[in-house]
This record gives structure tokens, C-alpha cells and sequence, in this order.
């Protein structure tokens, strides 16, 4: 039962440590080593799911968790269990066993789903959008409201309105067309899929949508950071604030767009200069980086 209780523990410390990173402050300083903590903490959160029941079902085995999975296999080749291997034991193993195939499959449907989603999206886009030597790059549609998102994927897409050419200058315009070349090239689709795929699984998990919540910021950041060392953050604040008063407008599923998350935090952030705590990260980085390593390592014994 001691793997059981390391599977427990890794639980709630990822819960303790999911809380600590949503009110930490420097996080907003350094947006991608928050990212990867939180991938950490995600991944940490799936595999001590799938590893409690498991643990706990194979405890008779009195080995580690890794080692115990292979020997169950083995007796059920030649037909034959332990004595202390009762039903419900089998059926904390199958629990486990359909934990990872939920997260699996979640993953799995919302890979499908987003292509399908793009594929029509990008279809429909060369159909109606057109090139413009106004935005370099970028494809214009001609809708009077301002909006901006990257399409991602294999071959991804920046898209602008012409609502929102009329409604920037040229220096807001390269700044915003920079901040969605940045979600394209570090495909952060693929970074918002895992937590896409858990609040899926666990649509009940209340932490876990808040914890998908802040990787789209900041995932926004990152981009926003991006835009700011290319043109300065004057060109790019201003380029969100046009955005925040001319009206909501969110990007279309599948998308990431410019304005759909929190713009008075990034606004505020944007214009804020200064080093990011070094001490803090290194600290939080390596402590997501235990908790991740930590059922890992209990996989493998």
C-alpha cells in the first residue's frame, strides 16, 4: 500500500501546488516557464489518477507498481492469481486501467475534433479571404468588426478583418500580426490540448477547468511577450485597447485570437518592465518537475 499512499500524496500535492501557481505573481513575468509548470502539474495529476486504484488493487503483488503490472499479466497468461487478489482488487486494477483510457480518449477526441474544426475553417477561408499588402502574411477578410486570431496547425493561418485594418495604424498592426505568428510557431494549440483533453475527462474537476483558464492567459502572454520584443509594448498595448472598446469578439473555435482573454491583466503586465524573480522560477520549475517525475519513477519500479 506504500505506492498507493505515494500516488495519494502526488495527488494532493499537485492540487496544493495548482493553487499556489494560480496566485503566485511572477507568473506573469515569465508566462512560458509558468506554461511548462503547469504541464508538469497536469501531467503529474493524470498519472496519479491512473496509478492510485492500480496501486491499490495490486497491493497483494508487494511490489512496485511498474513491476507488479507486468507480473498480473504474467499470472493471467498462465491463469492463476495470487490468493489475496480478490474481485474488487481486479476491479480497482480496471478503474485505473479506464482512467487512462478516458484521458486517452479524450486526448484522441480532441485532436479529431480541432482538425476537423480547422480543415473546414481553412477550407472556408480559401474561399473568402484574400491577401492584402497592408497585412504581410495574413490573410484579410472583409467583415466590418475588428478581429484577429491565428488558425493553427501544419500549415497555419493569420487572420485579420478589415474592421480591423481601418481600426489600426501600421506600427498596431505588425505588433498584433507578430503576437499570432508567435501562437503558430510555438504551436501553442498543442499546449492548451492536454487540459482541453483532462476538462473533458474530469468535467466535474472544478481546478482543472481554472487551471486550463491560465494556460490560455497564459498562453496569451507568451504571445504578447513575443510581439513586445519585436515592436516594444506601446504598439501592441495600444493595438488591445482598440480591441477592448471596439467590443467583444471571440476567435472562432479552433482559433487563437488576440483579444479573447483577459485584457486588462495583459494591458497591465504590458507595461510593467522589469526582471523576472530568477529564484522563483528555478524553485517552481524544479518542484513541478518532482511532482512529474515522482509517479513516473513509481511507474517504473
Amino acid at each position: 500500500m506504500a505506492a498507493a499512499a505515494h500516488f495519494a500524496g502526488i495527488a494532493l500535492a499537485c492540487y496544493v501546488a495548482a493553487g499556489g501557481l494560480s496566485r503566485a505573481a511572477w507568473v506573469a513575468r515569465s508566462p512560458r516557464v509558468a506554461i511548462l509548470c503547469w504541464q508538469a502539474i497536469g501531467l503529474a495529476v493524470g498519472l496519479a489518477a491512473i496509478g492510485l486504484p492500480i496501486a491499490v488493487g495490486l497491493a497483494p503483488y508487494r511490489r512496485g507498481t511498474g513491476r507488479a503490472l507486468l507480473a498480473l499479466a504474467g499470472d493471467l497468461v498462465d491463469g492463476r492469481l495470487p490468493a489475496g487478489l480478490t474481485v474488487p482488487r481486479l476491479g480497482l486494477v480496471g478503474v485505473g486501467v479506464g482512467i487512462a483510457a478516458v484521458l486517452l480518449g479524450s486526448t484522441a477526441r480532441s485532436v479529431l475534433a480541432a482538425g476537423r474544426v480547422r480543415r473546414r475553417h481553412r477550407q472556408l477561408l480559401n474561399l473568402v479571404a484574400r491577401d492584402d499588402p497592408a497585412a504581410p502574411g495574413a490573410l484579410v477578410l472583409d467583415h466590418p468588426s475588428a478581429a484577429a486570431y491565428c488558425l493553427p496547425g501544419v500549415r497555419p493561418r493569420v487572420v485579420v478583418s478589415a474592421g480591423a485594418l481601418s481600426l489600426l495604424d501600421r506600427a498596431e498592426l505588425a505588433a498584433v500580426l507578430s503576437h499570432e505568428r508567435a501562437h503558430a510557431d510555438e504551436r501553442h494549440d498543442l499546449v492548451l490540448l492536454p487540459f482541453t483533453a483532462l476538462c473533458e475527462a474530469l468535467p466535474w474537476v472544478r481546478w482543472v477547468h481554472r487551471a486550463r483558464h491560465r494556460v490560455a492567459l497564459l498562453v496569451e502572454m507568451r504571445a504578447d511577450d513575443r510581439a513586445r520584443r519585436q515592436h516594444t509594448a506601446g504598439p501592441l498595448a495600444n493595438a488591445l485597447l482598440r480591441f477592448a472598446t471596439a467590443g467583444p469578439r471571440s476567435a472562432p473555435a479552433g482559433a487563437l485570437g488576440l483579444a479573447d482573454r483577459d485584457l486588462d491583466a495583459r494591458l497591465a503586465r504590458l507595461l510593467v518592465t522589469g526582471r523576472p524573480p530568477v529564484l522563483r522560477r528555478a524553485l517552481s520549475l524544479g518542484a513541478a518537475g518532482a511532482l512529474l517525475l515522482a509517479p513516473v519513477c513509481l511507474f517504473l519500479s
